[in-house]
């Protein structure tokens, strides 16, 4: 990747950035650089996406590879935001706590590391949102 575009994409990595077709009104993530719906009568700009949300399916995992054996048992599901893309993420929470239909928002939060000494990498993952759930 050139460093231009490199630079470029650094503020989707920390915030969920997709694209709404000002068109139809219909919202993406990832971004899109084409609505599918309007082909290309669809006019797309880019947004970032309140990280608020609802569980549509999960699962827990037990057996991970190396880089996440130490996180398991974790819960990885597929969220609808509010805006209306679904998205896989991992849910912060304990495995026992999950259902469908709880309401959840974005976090911050370490991905993985490359090593004790190497680069640490952090992301958007997901947690419960207690005030909404009732």
């Amino acid at each position: 990747m050139a460093a231009p575009r490199f630079w470029r994409h650094i503020p989707a990595r920390y915030n969920l950035i997709g694209t709404k077709c000002l068109t139809c009104g219909e919202y993406y993530f990832p971004p899109r650089t084409t609505c599918p719906a309007c082909r290309r009568a669809g006019t797309i700009e880019e947004c970032k996406f309140k990280g608020i949300g609802e569980v549509v399916t999960y699962t827990v995992i037990r057996s991970a590879s190396d880089a996440f054996e130490r996180q398991t048992p974790y819960v990885l599901a597929i969220v609808r935001l509010e805006e209306g893309p679904r998205l896989t993420t991992q849910i912060v929470c304990d495995p026992d706590e999950i259902e469908i239909g709880m309401k959840v928002c974005s976090v911050f939060r370490k991905i993985t590391e490359e090593s004790p000494e190497g680069v640490i990498c952090y992301g958007t993952k997901f947690m419960p949102r207690g005030d909404l759930n009732e």
